[in-house]
């Protein structure tokens, strides 16, 4: 009785230690996320091309105040637990929109184009805006490092009566479908570039789940991977947020 209860003590701290590692590397992925946004924005501003008072000084503006967001957030312990901040019901569209600014840089900056299709103007959903925002983010950055030189990376949103469907395509040349079993866990790395932590995707899964929706990804033979973002549809009542996001041209 003694050696098993000396055995699972260890087993329950050897579970901590590994939960805590794992919340300590959703943080820093996400403070590297938003501070290289931040880094590429600075660079286009000291161009001297574009003025701080234009859309780059905005996304610039909005990766500063995400910083302080998250560091305020995981000082209170809440942002890596399994639970989320405030859900609030907003339309896709906007939010897209929202997002569409940083994510047409960062894809700039690697010489990738980005394809916006947002979708109905009244569709909406219930979640934290904030960690679902990091979650598009990520898949984004991860579609734009992994898809092949000068393609195309694609962010479409699609609706049933009952699911939101928030979508991005690259051009990876594809998965091997056996491959993609695992491919959320905390720490998987299947590409040759590791430069990242593997923490990326196992961190949209935590805050795809974190708001009652479901995360998967399917290989196109010989194209690419779409990663899907599934969750609830919620009746939209009383917004005004823009409808659309600006595509390029």
């Amino acid at each position: 009785m003694t050696e098993y209860g000396r055995e699972r003590n260890q087993s329950t701290l050897e579970g901590e230690i590994a939960r805590g590692s794992e919340r300590l590397g959703f943080l820093a992925h996400e403070l590297r996320n938003l501070t290289h946004t931040a880094l590429v924005s600075f660079e286009v501003l000291q161009t001297g091309n574009v003025g701080v008072s234009g859309s780059t000084g905005t996304i610039l503006h909005r990766s500063l105040k995400g910083l302080a967001a998250l560091i305020g957030r995981a000082l209170e312990e809440v942002r890596l637990t399994r639970s989320v901040g405030t859900r609030e019901t907003f339309l896709v569209a906007g939010f897209i929109e929202e997002l569409t600014p940083a994510a047409m840089l960062m894809g700039s900056a690697r010489g990738i184009r980005l394809t916006v299709v947002p979708g109905d103007a009244g569709v909406a959903i219930e979640a934290d805006r904030e960690t679902l925002a990091a979650v598009v983010g990520n898949l984004l950055q991860n579609a734009f490092k992994f898809t092949l030189p000068r393609t195309t990376v694609t962010l479409r949103v699609g609706a049933t009566s009952e699911r939101v469907l928030i979508e991005i395509q690259d051009e990876c040349g594809g998965i091997p479908s056996a491959d993609l079993g695992g491919l959320f866990d905390p720490f998987e790395q299947r590409s040759a570039d590791r430069t990242g932590l593997g923490i990326g995707l196992a961190f949209s899964r935590w805050g795809v789940e974190a708001n009652q929706g479901r995360i998967y990804a399917r290989n196109v033979p010989e194209t690419g991977c779409v990663f899907t973002v599934d969750l609830p549809r919620v009746p939209a009542t009383g917004h005004s947020e823009c409808g659309s996001a600006a595509l390029p041209s």
